[in-house]
């Protein structure tokens, strides 16, 4: 039996404790992939952007063809609720989920009529801002036309983690993914910015990875702070030569990563400017 950390799950009505079974073997999530989450963070008893994951899981229910089972209000509540189970000083994971219980008459969509939500809380300590590695990836994303990437969708995150275990494989921690042209998309769980020449850049979102809401608040706190920040096409290449590199993301907010390939970095003034910025947001949201 998996030691999991402290754990609330609401689900039918009711606060549960533990990890709450939800499925059974012929729910359709679990057989033909029809589930959605987002994932918000507390830390230092503030949960920034809240309100926006809660909304973006709605938006990728509606994606993949399900409804919206609650208001994003009300998810907001539920897990304010949860976070009152945890002591005040808890660094927190909140996970809204949405799925389709049954088939509908076409049997390989879910049924919306049969959509289904629950929303978990529980104890995730962040990672400590003491870099990571990074490697090229050789798998792709996909592109629109071939698989929901304008979801954050569960049946995408399997391509993911065999990125990640590869550049595991190969001692690095993460890894860059490219599109199915070559051109950076993002971390294997994160977006990726690089700096070159006080410059700030990250690539352009092009319908093949998700435009994180941490990517869009840095963006938008950097550039209200005077730095230039370049959304454009980038290759590896171009990581490869970038005077800094970090990533954002929810699990972790912003990280420095200290090595791509066989190259030291260090986390660089931009980078520390992002993450302060990021901070003094989240504290006065």
């Amino acid at each position: 039996m998996a030691d999991w950390s402290q754990t609330w799950t609401f689900f039918e009505g009711e606060w549960r404790e533990g990890n709450v079974p939800l499925w059974g073997a012929r729910t359709h999530a679990i057989w033909l992939g029809s589930s959605v989450f987002d994932g918000a963070r507390v830390f230092e008893g503030v949960a920034p952007d809240l309100d926006l994951h809660c909304a973006r899981v709605n938006a990728s229910a509606k994606t993949m063809f399900l409804k919206a089972p609650i208001g994003a209000d009300e998810w907001v509540g539920l897990a304010r609720d949860g976070m009152k189970r945890f002591p005040a000083a808890a660094e927190l994971y909140i996970r809204p989920m949405v799925w389709a219980e049954r088939a509908g008459p076409l049997a390989l969509p879910g049924d919306p009529e049969s959509t289904r939500f629950a929303l978990t809380v529980y104890d995730s300590p962040m990672r400590k801002p003491d870099g990571f590695s990074i490697t090229l990836s050789p798998f792709r994303r996909p592109t629109l036309d071939s698989a929901p990437v304008d979801a954050k969708a569960g049946c995408l995150y399997p391509n993911n983690a065999r990125a990640m275990m590869e550049a595991r494989s190969r001692g690095f921690d993460n890894c860059v993914v490219c599109d199915i042209l070559g051109n950076v998309a993002e971390l294997a769980n994160s977006n990726v910015f690089m700096v070159k020449d006080g410059v700030v850049f990250t690539p352009m979102p092009n319908g093949t990875f998700l435009n994180g809401i941490t990517r869009q608040r840095v963006m938008k706190l950097l550039r209200a702070d005077g730095v230039a920040v370049v959304e454009q096409v980038l290759r590896y290449a171009d990581f490869e030569g970038a005077d800094e590199i970090f990533a954002t993301g929810n699990a972790s907010k912003v990280l420095p990563i200290t090595r791509i390939g066989e190259r030291v970095l260090q986390p660089g003034p931009l980078y520390r400017k992002a993450r302060a910025l990021y901070w003094a947001y989240a504290h006065a949201s």
